[in-house]
């Protein structure tokens, strides 16, 4: 619940409530030889903080821990995460804390003037350094430190984006020195993250203290958002052709490219690209043609002009770049070369990002524009001038050693420096390795950073911070700097601050002695008019289109996988499961439960079980069980913006509680999942363990698992937009059911066993239709009962025929709606139900005692299936010029 004042605007009231407010909360000090943002000197509240606190109005200190509970439950339903390489991909929550940063107007005024100045030294460094290098000739910038930065890009020497602008966003981040002077501590020019964290900080946090928000006008963010809209918009309008302006007049298609969803920052590529209206790519959904830039979609190739990058340099074109970037675009450079597209920030600006820059800055500010810096850097030494280098070793027994090359190899980590997360480091202990290579090394003085307040279980306990601020390219060449930014503390144990290691952030307040302004990027309210001009069409890219299409075969997959095991494993024990071995066994290599190579696993019944047992986990080698669990869980993470939290959660509730039950069944190799060896725990030797496991707790372990599919299955078909996307999905649940269907009948037939009760009683489990031919048949076994239900009748959802025409509706409205004018329609390669063999034809037995006709068909439908298949992939995924499937004929 949001803050609300009761009491008018009066400065002494104010004062009185908030010493009231902190007189009942428990006040640990800053850390000593810091600037406390809270207190001054002599310990009295600072004038932003007794003002904040004194309109927390009438709940006071006790409503700061019910908003401390809101905040973690927007959170959670926001689904706002931080992916840290150290969790194995696992989304952690994002850690925000209540209290925002506030910075008075004044000293904002000195951080804008500084950071504006900053960019635009930045954006003439790498302007000179890919032109006329009139710096490098001047010696005021070492060779070294830009030739040999691995983020120079020498393919791009010479180039000029359109409209001349290299970077339109660069990132300063700065911390408060112990004298309360704010100093630059490092630049972003590649991809500076938090943009769109600092967006949701502000959304929650304002929302939280909506009295104190507006009585202290603080600045909003939203124009500054629009600012970059604006800019990047002007400069891919100048790649557009005549004809593409006559159709979309001045809004050219711009991107947002990501590294994908295991990415630390992947959900506010989301979250940006929502707000600001760009399309969320990733390189494999681009591809370059002619020169130009296109993103694949289920309607064919869209022209991209502009794109705004999330991925570092190296990575952007593995043709030019790093060969072995599988996120990158081939040919990107290309097309930037030939002004085609324009790429923000432009790659090749990662060398500005190296710390041993600092030393140099002052000095290139005042021989291009006469300047003094009006931000002070932090106290900088870079170890390839030697005379530098003993001045840092005389005045510093203690240093933070930084990499003068960011995105440098680390052939070993005890020979490199090892950033500011290590502390500062004793520079005598070090001596040694920084001479030997002095060009990589530099030396920063240690910079105590200022504490900000944070609120914990009642207590005001402090943490240091830093503020990254932002500045944007203006269309009239000048700079905007956001009014705030992105604020991260540290860890309690920490002096650096880092979110991987426990770090938060908080909301950004910057205060003015102007009414704030309404501006804001968020759609507005709609009327009914607006809808009646009908849905705006939602692009989708051929990423997103594949993923749908295969998580929908993943899910269908694990159903079939999971049913076949839980009936193979439940008629193991039954009297004629002598006789329906090889059938089993069989079914059990077709559905890859069991590996194809393993002739011994079908000698008996116990080797039989074992293979099958030991095959479950998902590290089996084979599409097991958990395998496809563990795909489906990939392809429906690609496609997470389009799944409900509940049907997510059930997607990795499937894989993980699966995943936990064979762990705890033993059922996992030992070195899969970190346990001790069986032999260290004076267990049995592997085999034995498949030999004596828990069946019954097995057993129930897939029956959960059952239900949980069609848990899954039910949200696919009840929780999801049903758009042309929606139609792949089920498309590809279609042709996985009419490929394991057929595979099951086949089988079957052909081992001789269709007519054997035996026979009959599995392939009724298998087609899910025991309960229903029992109601019409109760105490038959009638072949052509059989057939009929499970392949002629058009009632039985599982019924062959009645899914086949199905599928082909279904890819006939799919090639409609992505408006497929010169394909074949998907209906001429797959004859219709009308012309496949009648229910005699099926039941008739030939001279030799087989079901020809029945084994026909399967192998005719399995073929049109994989057919259309290729061909889905070839006309929405891959963008073939012709249709790459076979025609098969009927």
């Amino acid at each position: 619940m949001p803050f609300q004042s009761t009491l008018p605007f009066d400065a002494a009231a104010e004062t009185s409530d908030s010493a009231e407010v902190l007189a009942s909360l428990r006040d640990a000090p800053a850390r000593g030889g810091h600037w406390d943002e809270l207190r001054d000197a002599t310990g009295s509240i600072r004038e932003p903080w007794r003002r904040f606190f004194g309109l927390l109005g009438e709940e006071g200190a006790a409503g700061l821990e019910q908003a401390a509970a809101s905040i973690d439950g927007q959170i959670r339903d926001n689904d706002i995460t931080y992916n840290v390489y150290v969790d194995n991909g696992e989304p952690r929550p994002w850690a925000l804390d209540m209290l925002p940063l506030i910075v008075d107007e004044a000293e904002w005024a000195t951080i804008e003037r500084g950071v504006a100045q900053r960019a635009r030294l930045l954006e003439a460094l790498v302007a000179d350094a890919y032109g006329g290098q009139t710096l490098l000739a001047r010696g005021l910038i070492p060779p070294a430190l830009v030739f040999g930065h691995p983020g120079y890009l020498r393919p791009l020497r010479g180039y000029v984006p359109p409209g001349g602008r290299y970077l339109q966003i660069v990132a300063v981040d700065l911390a408060r020195a112990p004298n309360g002077e704010w100093t630059v501590t490092g630049h972003r020019t590649q991809a500076p993250s938090g943009l769109g964290y600092a967006l949701e900080n502000r959304l929650i946090v304002a929302g939280l203290f909506a009295e104190p928000f507006r009585s202290l006008r603080v600045r909003r963010l939203a124009p500054s958002y629009s600012q970059l809209i604006a800019t990047l918009a002007k400069s891919a309008r100048a790649t557009m052709t005549l004809d593409e302006r006559r159709e979309r007049g001045d809004s050219p298609h711009i991107a947002l490219l990501s590294p994908g969803p295991f990415s630390e920052t992947y959900f506010e590529h989301v979250f940006l690209a929502r707000y600001l209206g760009l399309t969320l790519v990733e390189g494999t959904d681009l591809t370059v043609r002619g020169d130009k830039l296109y993103l694949k979609t289920l309607a064919g190739l869209e022209r991209v002009h502009g794109m705004l990058r999330r991925l570092d340099d190296s990575f952007c074109d593995p043709v030019e770049l790093r060969a072995d970037s599988t996120i990158g675009v081939p040919g990107l450079l290309q097309v930037m070369r030939a002004g085609n597209v324009v790429v923000s920030n432009s790659p090749g600006a990662g060398f500005l990002e190296s710390a041993a820059l600092h030393g140099f800055l002052p000095g290139i500010a005042d021989a291009l524009f006469g300047e003094t810096l009006v931000l002070p850097g932090i106290a900088t030494w870079w170890c390839g001038e030697e005379t530098v280098r003993e001045q840092a070793f005389a005045q510093l027994s203690e240093a933070w050693l930084a990499p003068a090359w960011t995105g440098m190899p680390h052939p070993s980590s005890s020979d490199m420096p090892p950033g500011l997360a290590a502390g500062p480091q004793c520079l005598a202990e070090w001596r040694e390795r920084i001479e030997e290579r002095p060009d990589a090394f530099a030396i920063q003085a240690p910079l105590p950073y200022s504490c900000a307040p944070r609120y914990q279980d009642g207590t005001l306990t402090r943490r240091p911070c830093t503020l990254r601020a932002y500045a944007i390219a203006g269309e009239d060449g000048g700079w905007h700097v956001f009014p705030g930014g992105f604020t991260r503390l540290a860890d309690e144990r920490q002096l650096s601050v880092s979110m991987q290691s426990g770090g938060s952030s908080v909301d950004t307040w910057v205060l003015s002695s102007q009414p704030g302004s309404s501006f804001s990027l968020l759609p507005s309210p709609m009327s009914p008019r607006d809808l009646a001009r009908g849905h705006r069409h939602r692009t989708v890219s051929s990423r997103a289109a594949e993923n749908l299409f295969w998580a929908g075969r993943y899910s269908e997959r694990a159903e079939n996988s999971v049913r076949l095991a839980r009936i193979i494993l439940g008629s193991l024990e039954s009297h004629d499961s002598d006789e329906m071995l090889p059938t089993l066994a069989e079914l059990a290599r077709r559905f890859e439960l069991i590996a194809s190579a393993d002739g011994d696993a079908c000698k008996t019944r116990h080797a039989f079980e074992r293979a099958l047992v030991a095959s479950l986990h998902e590290h089996s080698g084979i599409a097991s069980v958990g395998n496809v669990l563990a795909s489906q869980a990939r392809a429906s993470g690609e496609i997470r913006a389009r799944l409900s939290n509940d049907h997510w959660r059930a997607i990795l509730a499937a894989r993980n509680d699966f995943r936990d039950a064979l762990v705890a069944l033993s059922l996992v190799p030992a070195a899969v999942h970190g346990a001790p060896s069986p032999q260290a725990r004076g267990d049995s030797p592997r085999h034995d363990r498949y030999d004596r496991y828990d069946r019954v707790a097995l057993m129930n372990a897939l029956e959960v698992l059952a239900m949980q599919l069609s848990a899954i299955s039910g949200a696919q078909g009840d929780r999801m937009v049903r758009d042309e996307a929606w139609r792949l999905l089920f498309a590809g649940r279609h042709i996985e059911r009419v490929i394991a269907m057929t595979a099951f009948l086949h089988v079957v037939t052909d081992a001789g066993t269709l007519a054997t009760p035996a026979g009959f009683d599995l392939l009724l489990q298998l087609f899910d239709s025991t309960l229903t031919y029992r109601s019409l048949y109760p105490g038959r076994l009638e072949v052509p009962a059989l057939v009929d239900l499970i392949v002629v009748d058009p009632t039985n959802p599982r019924g062959l025929y009645g899914v086949y025409e199905r599928l082909r509706k279904k890819l006939d409205e799919i090639a409609a709606a992505a408006g497929a004018a010169n394909r074949r329609p998907f209906g001429e390669s797959m004859p219709p139900v009308e012309s496949l063999p009648s229910l005699e034809a099926l039941c008739t037995i030939d001279e030799a005692g087989h079901y020809a006709a029945l084994l026909a068909l399967c192998d005719q439908l399995a073929a049109h299936v994989a057919a259309a298949s290729n061909e889905v992939s070839a006309r929405y995924f891959i963008h073939a010029e012709g249709a790459l499937a076979s025609q098969v004929s009927s």
